[in-house]
């Protein structure tokens, strides 16, 4: 059920409009040009501005439209894979150096916010990780009482009998709660991250795409919707809107559409009933839900896949809603406010990468979990631009991979969709 003024735009942009920049007149050079204005891109230039680079930030569209602003605010390490799978594909050495920036990442992100004041409703309250089967329950636990030494994380194990402290619903089959895991207002984040960006004396051009990146003897020379302009150097952070600009990186990036809605404002009772702590939540599912309380606890947020191929918002909402009303039958009766989506950009390894390619320094890839994870390595890339020793990363020794017929249109996501459904279906799970 839907409301009748249904709302297209992410529900996050009705507490933060869009920003609303002066136009600018291109100069003819800068020492950085950044492609996209994002977590990513506005965290590289908060550092080089910082270091007294003069910076210019692209947009094609207006400041963060992007995923940035339309996230469900959720905050983890952002690595997917185990240990032992990152060790069975790079070595020891770079698997342990990867774990580790997981866990930088969700430090350092609630340690930048502090120290920068940013407003945007940081809190750490954990993340129930359900498991929609009993074999995926029994494997999860198995996990985390096992976990590798020197990345211990604290945790919960909660049982199918007790979790009605933690969600009300039958659906599930227990889960784990990952305690240092945390959420965030993405676009009052964004909000914040842009004000200290431009306080710092990064310029910021949105509405002016680049259209070419051709390599010169002193850098490079951007073509854009605006003019022609000289940068020493360039950094890409375009990661689920990444397109032909750069061939390299659109090879190695999957971009996936990411659907939200918001339900229409609940009871106090009837939430504290259905998610009574303010933790994030997702679960064992391939092809994953994800939802948590809105910062003021009125609505459930909730996202996830919705169709084998890409979809009309009004489309996903009916969609969405009946994923949630399976969950939350008391839900039947709510309507949705909001609904909306974004695209996150997979990567082949499950992994984000970081790096220089053809002389082009980029970050991208961040597996729908980007929150932490892009603006921490959006800060790396700018330090690396800077020449400095703290900007290298695990990621710079781990190959950004792609696959033959792949130029950035993914063909086979269907078909791998719908395989995930049916293993989720059947329960044929295992903890990869």
């Amino acid at each position: 059920m839907c409301a009748t003024d249904l709302k297209s735009t992410p529900y996050w942009w009705d507490r933060t409009p869009r920003p609303d920049l002066p136009k600018l007149e291109l100069p003819e050079a800068v020492d950085v040009a950044i492609v996209g204005s994002g977590y990513t891109g506005l965290n590289a230039a908060l550092e080089t501005s910082r270091a007294g680079r003069s910076t210019l930030v692209f947009d094609a569209g207006d400041a963060g439209f992007g995923c940035s602003s339309r996230n469900g605010g959720q905050v983890s390490t952002s690595i997917k894979p185990s240990l032992s799978e990152l060790t069975r594909k790079y070595g020891a050495q770079v698997a342990k150096g990867v774990m580790r920036e997981g866990e930088r990442s969700l430090s350092w992100i609630g340690e930048f916010v502090d120290r920068e004041n940013i407003d945007c409703d940081f809190k750490v309250p954990g993340r129930f990780h359900a498991a929609h089967s009993s074999k995926a329950f029994e494997a999860l636990a198995r996990q985390v009482r096992n976990q590798p030494a020197e990345f211990e994380v604290p945790y919960q194990v909660i049982e199918r009998a007790d979790q009605a402290t933690e969600i009300g619903t039958e659906a599930y089959h227990g889960g784990v709660v990952f305690e240092n895991h945390a959420s965030l207002d993405p676009a009052r984040f964004h909000k914040g991250l842009l004000q200290r960006t431009t306080e710092a004396g990064a310029q910021i051009s949105a509405f002016c795409k680049v259209t070419a990146i051709e390599e010169t003897a002193t850098g490079f020379a951007l073509n854009t919707g605006q003019g022609r302009i000289k940068a020493r150097d360039v950094i890409v952070a375009t990661n689920g809107y990444t397109g032909g600009l750069t061939p390299w990186q659109q090879r190695r990036v999957i971009p996936i559409g990411s659907y939200m809605i918001a339900t229409e404002a609940l009871e106090p009772d009837l939430m504290d009933k259905l998610m009574p702590k303010d933790r994030v939540v997702s679960d064992s599912r391939k092809v994953v839900y994800y939802y948590r309380p809105s910062p003021d606890r009125t609505r459930i947020l909730f996202g996830g896949r919705v169709s084998a191929g890409e979809t009309r918002t009004s489309i996903s909402a009916g969609r969405l809603k009946a994923d949630l009303d399976r969950l939350f039958p008391e839900l039947s009766q709510v309507g949705v406010s909001h609904s909306w989506m974004g695209f996150v950009a997979y990567t082949f390894d499950s992994l984000a990468n970081c790096g220089k390619q053809d002389g082009i320094y980029y970050a991208m890839g961040y597996c729908g979990s980007g929150v932490a994870m892009a603006s921490y390595l959006g800060m790396r890339i700018g330090k690396q631009v800077l020449g400095l020793k703290e900007g290298d990363t695990a990621f710079n020794a781990v190959p950004m991979s792609t696959r033959p017929l792949y130029r950035g249109k993914p063909w086979f996501l269907p078909a791998t969709v719908a395989w995930y459904r049916f293993t989720d279906r059947l329960n044929l799970w295992r903890l990869f």
